[in-house]
């Protein structure tokens, strides 16, 4: 098993930057493919970005594809995303997930359903 705490959100102006980063605890963090997924009120929790077990893979939604950047770093047990060029419509909870899949080092998956473990979420608001 394994525990996620999602940090680093805030209210940031249009066009400006975050970094959201995501600590992992519990079961070896490089067993686990990683994503970021998004929730806005009144709509569906939707797929953000993805990175596979050894960081080689990414996913990424077309909508935030150029603007933000997923990393990972298994001496701190942490994923990343970095959010460049905000926008309003950018504006949600943020959580960060855990995928435990198949066994091959590229694992990488970008459907909710196949995530294991959850974060409790970040608030980002990006004002116009």
């Amino acid at each position: 098993q394994v525990q996620l705490v999602e940090s680093g959100g805030g209210l940031v102006q249009a066009g400006g930057s975050l970094r959201l980063s995501c600590a992992a605890s519990g079961r070896t963090f490089s067993c686990y493919a990683m994503g970021w997924f998004r929730k806005a009120p009144g709509k569906e929790r939707e797929f953000v970005a993805a990175i596979s077990r050894n960081g080689l893979k990414l996913r990424y939604a077309y909508s935030v594809r150029f603007r933000f950047t997923i990393s990972r770093d298994h001496a701190k047990n942490t994923v990343y995303v970095q959010m460049n060029s905000l926008k309003p419509e950018d504006t949600a909870v943020y959580y960060c997930a855990a995928a435990a899949g198949g066994s091959e080092t590229y694992y990488i998956t970008t459907a909710g359903h196949e995530f294991d473990y959850w974060g409790q979420g970040t608030q980002v608001t990006v004002s116009s």
